[in-house]
This record gives C-alpha cells, structure tokens and sequence, in this order.
C-alpha cells in the first residue's frame, strides 16, 4: 500500500517508507556482498580482492543508471503530488526510453573496453585474471539492474517501497544458493559467484515487471503518452542526467581511490573491500532516509505545503544525525565480528588494517548522512546541480588529500580523507541552502 507523505504525521510516514526502501537497498547489496563473503572464506584472499575491486568498479557503472532513475524519481514524485496522471504518464515514457538507451550503450562500453578498464585501476598482476573474467560476467546483468531501479523509482515516487523489498528479498536468497552451488559444488570460482548475481538479478527484474503489469497497471502510460515530446525529453533530462552525473561523480572519486588503494598491495585491498562492504550497510539507512525525505519534499512541493516542507526539514535532519551516530558505535564496537564475515580472523594483518579504516572512517558517518539528505533536498526542489557540487567538493577532497598524502604518509590518509569531505561539503551545503533563502526571502524549497 502506497504511504501518502503529504499528510497526517511528518517522521513516521517517512521512516514507515525508509524501511523498507532500505530493507530492498540492503538486499541488492547483498549480490556483491555475498559473492565477495563466499569466494574470501572459499577461494581465498586473492579471489576476495578482485571481486571487492570488481564491486567499486560497478558501483561506479551502476550508479550511472541509479542516478538517471533517481532523477526521474523526483519528477514522478512531483506530478503524482499534483494528482496530474497526464504528466505522469509522458515522463514515464520519456524516461524509460533515455535510460534504456543508454544502459544498453553503457554494457556495451563495459564489455568492449574491459580490459583497458582492468588496467587503468593498478590491478596487481596476480589477480588480473580473475577481475577481467569477474567483470564481462557481471556487466551482462546492467540490463535488469536498470528495469529493476526504473520499476522501482515509479512505485516508491507513489509512496510504494514495499514491493521492491519482496522481490529484492527472493533474489537474494537465489544468489545465496547459487553462489554457494556455483562455488563449492561446480568449483567454477569468481565466474561462477558472477554468474549466480547475474541469474538473480534477471529473476528480480522479471519478477518486478510482472507484478508492475499486473497489479499497477494504472501507472503506466496510455499509447497517447507514449509520444516523446521535447519539452518532456527536457525535464527528464534535467533532473536525470545532472542526478546521474552527481552520482558518477561521486562513484568515479571512489573509483579513483579503488586505483589508489590498489597500489598498497593485495593486502591493503582485501582489507579496503571488507570495510567498503559494511559501509554499504551503513550508509543505507541514512541514504534511504534522505531519498524518502527527497520523495517527502517533492510530492509536498507538488501539493503546495511549503510549511510542511519546511517542519520536514527540522525534524528529518534531526533523525538522521541521531542515527547515524548509533552507526558509527556500532561499527566501533563491533569491527571485528563484522571484519569476521569476510575474512578468516587467523590473516590478522588484513584485519588490523580494516579495523584501522572502520575505527577511522566509521567514527564520522553523521558526516555522509547530512549530506545525503542535503542531496535529496537539493533535487527535490529542482537544483539536482548544487548536489553535483556538494559531490565534487566531497569527493574531490578525498581524491586530492589521498593522492597528494598517501604516497608519503601511508594508506591510513586515505581513510582520513572521507570524512574531511564529508565535511566540507555539509559545511558548503548549509551555506548554500541559507545564502538562498535570505537572498529571496523565502524557503529555498518554494524557489520555481
């Protein structure tokens, strides 16, 4: 059942809409993460470093796609607020045509360049063979990735996370058992983990488009909407492609650090892929909360409720904070159980050096969890570009004080970078979200 968010109580349909959103978050990251759990305890330390090299890679390559539908996100959000099924409907065409197109461009991309790919991210030798043969697996599966998070974006802009969840839930459980029948029974490796993501995640796509079909028919457009117009190409353009951008940005600086790492040795790679792995499920509440605050804004946009708009804001950045310091003790508490996942705790040079990046990085994820409800403001309200500077000026410091500092001081600056952007780009985002408002007088988010 759809969550109507321009009614009734503010944190509550918020948090009822983050959970399961993030419940379905956490379940698609377990594709990655259970290959990587699965061939680091199974096929070795190696296996673990390629596949967790192989994992920023993609989410660098998929955040292409999640970005452009992330963007629509906001505008069917915004339409379906004004009760204008019409608009609705065109931008649901014009955005499912763009995406398609260039998904389908991006595997193609990904398959013929993949070995350059390979070699400009300083891939130790010894596992270069199994990143390449990991990777032209992997990318076959862009495709679903893209019909499940435009499937999706349609749904939760209506208040629906639910449904994803359930299909997001069987998927991962299909991965669980054919990686694990894929690895220990068929002996086939890191191809074999690859191959089981990739069955799961056509199951998930197929699934998904079914149920929209069936039981959501309404939401998609007439064959009158189905007529590509110019002004509709625009807008989806608008809010998609600088979305998509901000989120590569933001992919491509990780990437780029992923090179970095790299050259510290395999080492320092499993230990960076293991850490990189709980982030994920840290950031993932916070992210979620700040893409439902993001859907919050635009369906209350649509419907004119600015001093909603404006009580949302208050309350939201308080929830956040909160929570993600309760994150941030927890992954000090419990980084090594965590590490424990991964890796065997008997590589104990591998676990300190993990240890060291969570009991560093991870004290500070109040840090990443204000500037992800700074982005979902920022693009509900029609500015998706002061999110891509927030993400340049975040990721750019990272990439900077890494490259500059690590060479001499060691890995650790490295860790130390994150925060210091995350930083300075809330510090950049709340100087921009109040230099507009004094500047007009009035709420940034009443601006268009």
């Amino acid at each position: 059942m759809a969550i109507d968010l321009t009614r009734g109580s503010i944190v509550k349909p918020m948090l009822l809409f983050t959970l399961p959103l993030t419940l379905g978050n956490l379940l698609q990251q377990l594709y990655n993460i259970t290959d990587t759990a699965i061939v680091g305890r199974f096929v070795g330390s190696g296996a673990l470093a390629a596949v967790g090299s192989a994992y920023s890679l993609m989410t660098f390559v998929t955040s292409i796609i999640i970005g452009l539908c992330l963007g629509s996100t906001s505008l069917f959000s915004l339409y379906y607020g004004q009760r204008d099924m019409e608009r609705f409907g065109r931008t649901f065409s014009a955005s499912f045509v763009i995406i398609a197109v260039l998904s389908l461009f991006l595997m193609a991309f990904c398959l013929i360049f993949n070995d350059w790919i390979v070699r400009i991210l300083n891939t130790p030798s010894e596992i270069e063979g199994m990143l390449t043969e990991y990777l032209m697996i992997i990318y076959i599966g862009l495709p679903a990735t893209f019909i499940s998070n435009f499937l999706s974006a349609v749904l939760r802009s209506t208040g629906e996370s639910r449904v994803p969840l359930i299909y997001f839930a069987i998927s991962v459980v299909l991965n669980i058992f054919l990686d694990l029948f894929y690895v220990l029974v068929l002996h086939e490796g890191v191809a074999g983990a690859a191959i089981a993501t990739v069955i799961s995640q056509y199951v998930s796509a197929i699934l998904l488009l079914l149920h929209t079909v069936l039981r959501n028919r309404s939401l998609y457009p007439t064959r009158t909407q189905m007529v590509l117009t110019r002004s509709d190409c625009a807008d989806v353009i608008h809010y998609s492609f600088i979305t998509c951008l901000q989120q590569s940005v933001m992919n491509f600086g990780i990437l780029m650090v992923q090179g970095l790492v790299n050259s510290f040795g395999v080492s320092v790679m499993a230990a960076f892929a293991a850490g990189v792995k709980i982030d994920s499920f840290a950031y993932l509440p916070v992210q979620d909360f700040g893409n439902a605050y993001s859907v919050f804004v635009s369906q209350n946009r649509g419907a004119g409720k600015t001093d909603r708009i404006r009580r949302g804001t208050r309350s939201a950045l308080i929830v956040t904070t909160v929570f993600a310091l309760v994150l941030s003790l927890l992954a000090n508490i419990f980084s090594l159980p965590l590490l424990s996942i991964f890796m065997d705790a008997g590589e104990t040079d591998i676990v300190a050096i993990g240890r060291g990046y969570l009991r560093l990085e991870g004290s500070f994820y109040a840090g990443i969890a204000i500037l992800f409800l700074l982005y979902g403001h920022f693009r509900a309200v029609g500015r998706p570009s002061v999110s891509l500077w927030l993400t340049v000026i975040s990721l750019g410091t990272r990439v900077a004080v890494s490259y500059a500092l690590a060479p001499v001081f060691g890995y650790w600056v490295i860790w130390l970078s994150v925060p210091v952007g995350w930083v300075l780009a809330d510090a950049a985002g709340f100087l921009i979200y109040e230099y507009s408002r004094s500047k007009e007088a009035v709420p940034v988010e009443e601006k268009l």
